[in-house]
C-alpha cells in the first residue's frame, strides 16, 4: 500500500521505513501537517498516516475522498482531531494505535512530578554555573502522599501502579473501574473526593465533550491548596486561564504539563528564534513552579516501535480487506 505520512520527523522515518519494508508498504514522508491546504499531497496514495496535531476535518476528508483515499491511520491513541462522521460518510476507514507502551507516558508523568518536587532541573543549571547552594531547592517526600489518578485506563493504571510502588495512597476516578487495580491497592472514589483529598493529581483520560475543561475554576477550588497538577493526556482537559489564576493565588502549587490546548501551533518545531504569539503559554513559562515538556511523554524506543508496527499492521488489514482490529467509528 502507498502511504502518505504527514507531520513526519526523523524518528518517524527511522521506524516506519525500517518496518514498512517488512510489511511491503511504500511510504512517502511529508514534514507538513495534514490539513485542507496540504491534503492534495496525498494524491497517488491509498492511505494517509497522521499524528495528534493534523487537522482532519470535513473539508480535508472531502479532498481525501476525491483522491480515493481508503484509510486514515492515526499513529496515536487519541482521535479528537478526526471528523469521524465525515470519514464514515466518505467511506474512509479510520484506524488508530489504542495502546503503545503505556509505561512510557506513566513514567514521564513521574518524571514531571520528581523534577517539580526536587527541582533537579534548577540544580543542574546551578551546578553548571558553579552555584552549589541548596537555597530554595527544598522538596517533599512522595512516599505517603495521596495521589489522584483521573482516568484509570492502561496509562492511568500503569501510573497508579508506579505510585503504589512508591508508597503512596492512590485514589482513582474512572467510569469503568479496574478490579485488578483495586486489588493492587488503589481506591475508586467520586471525582469531588479525589480532588479534595489528593496532594498530587495526574490526568490520564481522553478528550471528549464531557472531559473538555474538566479542570476549571470550580474543580480547582475543590483541590488542596498547593496541589501538584500533572497532565500528560490532552491539553484541553485544562482551562489554561483558570489554571493560571490558580497558580497566581497559590491554589495550584506545582504544574507539570506535556500537552497544551494550542500546541499544534507550537510543538514539534524549533521556535527558539521566534517571538511567541501565544500569551497563555508565555505566561505559564514565567512561573518557577511550572514545568512544560513538548508532548514527549510517548517518546521512547519501545513506544516508537510499537506505534509503527501497529499502524502498519492496521493498514495491512485495510489492504487485505480483513476485519480491522483497531478501527474507530463515529458514534451512531
Amino acid at each position: 500500500m502507498k502511504i502518505a505520512l504527514f507531520s513526519s520527523k526523523s524518528y518517524d522515518s527511522e521506524y516506519f521505513d525500517r518496518l514498512g519494508n517488512q510489511f511491503r508498504h511504500e511510504i512517502t514522508h511529508f514534514e507538513t501537517r495534514l490539513r485542507t491546504r496540504t491534503a492534495y499531497l496525498a494524491k497517488g496514495h491509498a492511505a494517509v498516516c497522521v499524528f495528534v496535531n493534523d487537522v482532519v476535518d470535513r473539508a480535508c476528508i472531502n479532498i481525501l475522498k476525491e483522491l480515493q483515499i481508503k484509510a486514515i491511520a492515526l499513529r496515536c491513541a487519541g482521535f479528537n482531531n478526526i471528523d469521524l462522521e465525515a470519514a464514515s460518510e466518505a467511506g474512509i476507514r479510520v484506524v488508530r494505535v489504542p495502546a503503545y507502551s503505556p509505561e512510557s507516558v506513566a513514567e514521564h508523568a513521574l518524571a514531571l512530578i520528581l523534577t517539580l518536587n526536587r527541582k533537579t532541573h534548577k540544580s543542574y543549571n546551578r551546578v553548571r554555573e558553579g552555584n552549589f547552594s541548596l537555597e530554595r531547592l527544598t522538596g517533599f517526600n512522595i512516599h505517603g502522599k495521596t495521589v489522584g489518578v483521573i482516568g484509570a485506563g492502561k496509562i492511568g493504571a500503569a501510573f497508579a501502579r508506579i505510585m503504589l510502588g512508591m508508597g503512596c495512597r492512590v485514589l482513582a476516578y474512572d467510569m469503568y473501574p479496574n478490579q485488578a487495580l483495586t486489588k493492587a491497592g488503589a481506591a475508586y472514589v467520586e471525582f469531588e473526593r479525589l480532588l479534595s483529598e489528593s496532594d498530587i493529581i495526574s490526568l490520564h483520560c481522553p478528550l471528549t465533550p464531557e472531559t473538555t475543561y474538566m479542570i476549571n475554576r470550580q474543580s480547582l477550588s475543590l483541590m488542596k491548596k498547593g496541589v501538584m497538577l500533572i497532565n500528560t493526556s490532552r491539553g484541553a482537559l485544562l482551562n489554561t486561564l483558570d489554571v493560571i489564576k490558580s497558580l497566581k493565588k497559590g491554589q495550584v502549587g506545582y504544574l507539570g504539563i506535556d500537552v497544551y490546548e494550542q500546541e499544534e501551533k507550537l510543538f514539534f518545531r524549533d521556535r527558539s528564534e521566534e517571538i511567541l504569539q501565544d500569551d497563555e503559554i508565555a505566561r505559564l513559562m514565567t512561573f518557577p513552579n511550572v514545568l512544560i515538556t513538548a508532548h514527549q511523554a510517548f517518546f521512547t524506543k519501545e513506544a516508537l516501535e510499537q506505534i509503527a508496527t501497529t499502524t502498519l499492521r492496521n493498514l495491512e488489514e485495510v489492504e487485505q480487506g480483513t476485519e480491522l482490529s483497531n478501527e474507530v467509528s463515529a458514534v451512531p
